[in-house]
């Protein structure tokens, strides 16, 4: 239904206005009596075997919501009784900010896939951990962090610090974004001695706390392997915790859409289908590169129930989701749960 009616209905609109009205009638259903239950029965599905241990932390089930979708925290307890096993949150910069003009969200049916180019738009870390306080129950949540598009950077560790310290006590892991390709020079970090230097910082301020949060280097898809083998060397030199292999690309290549409506389109990393092959290549080089010894979130054209399976099978210890869950609809989560149990690979 949703792909016939639904889907059909909400493409008439505007992304970013059908993803406020989402994000609106969600709040709303959190004050309704029975509405969780009712969405964690039509779509969750809870089994020990689905259970996975990775950075210290136990997650219900592999499979959770990327970075992009609640960005300030907004309904990241209602998302997760669709199914997720967890929910990452973000960009969150330390300050407000409106991120780039709109339209920003583009989407590409004919391929499956979207094309944004937001730019880190949020509320700022301190609203995040407002919005996180107020749930008494919630998910496994990850902090994704970013700069703040004015800070200049040679000043990023500062930034990432200040988003790391606000939102420590309130988030069960953090992601670290130096790859997305929408923030103004931010990919200009995705080199060795930057990444180090923000990673050091937030690893020292760390050591300081009691409780423990595990950190991961959100990387880029564009990466040659050589950059990638760079990376993986910071991961190690760093002693970080993982990597989350990739964030959205800017190539084109291969798209369906004709050449005049990309060209309109212009700049913007695309996520969805055409990401899919390649996220399963990085996913299994650097599980291979690695021998395995760190752990992998594998994220990039997820959209059906084997492309998760086949992330999974080249090394990801955990899956996430968004342009699938745009186009296939919020029944994704659980369809994968049902294959990874029917399969015996959870």
């Amino acid at each position: 239904m949703y792909k016939s009616i639904i889907r059909p209905l909400l493409f008439r609109l505007q992304a970013e206005t059908i993803h406020h009205c989402i994000v609106r009638m969600l709040t709303i259903l959190r004050y309704i009596p029975l509405a969780k239950s009712m969405i964690r029965a039509m779509f969750a599905i809870r089994s020990p075997k689905l259970h996975k241990e990775v950075f210290g932390l136990k997650f219900p089930n592999p499979i959770g919501l990327a970075a992009g979708f609640d960005k300030n925290a907004e309904v990241f307890d209602m998302l997760g009784t669709m199914g997720f096993g967890f929910i990452e949150i973000g960009t969150v910069t330390p300050k407000a900010q409106d991120g780039n003009p709109k339209p920003r969200i583009f989407r590409l049916p004919l391929d499956k896939a979207l094309i944004n180019r937001m730019g880190f738009n949020n509320k700022g870390a301190q609203v995040a951990v407002n919005n996180i306080r107020k749930r008494k129950k919630r998910p496994i949540i990850g902090g994704n962090i970013g700069k703040n598009t004015a800070t200049l950077n040679e000043d990023a560790p500062s930034d990432y610090l200040k988003a790391f310290r606000a939102m420590y006590d309130y988030v069960d892991y953090f992601t670290v974004n130096v790859s997305c390709p929408n923030v103004a020079n931010l990919c200009g970090l995705q080199n060795k001695s930057n990444t180090v230097e923000i990673l050091n910082v937030l690893r020292e301020f760390r050591k300081g706390q009691t409780d423990y949060r595990p950190i991961l280097l959100k990387i880029a898809p564009d990466l040659s392997q050589e950059q990638v083998d760079v990376m993986i060397d910071v991961v190690n030199e760093c002693k970080i915790d993982g990597i989350v292999a990739a964030n959205t690309t800017v190539s084109r290549e291969g798209l369906k859409t004709d050449k005049q409506t990309i060209e309109n389109i212009a700049n913007g990393g695309l996520s969805g289908a055409p990401l899919t092959s390649r996220t399963v290549g990085m996913v299994k080089y650097i599980h291979e590169k690695t021998n395995g010894d760190i752990p992998i979130i594998g994220v990039g054209g997820v959209m059906t129930e084997q492309d998760a399976l086949n992330l999974i099978d080249a090394g990801a210890s955990l899956v996430q989701i968004y342009s699938g869950f745009i186009y296939e609809g919020p029944a994704l989560p659980r369809k994968i749960c049902k294959r990874l149990l029917a399969t015996d690979i959870a």
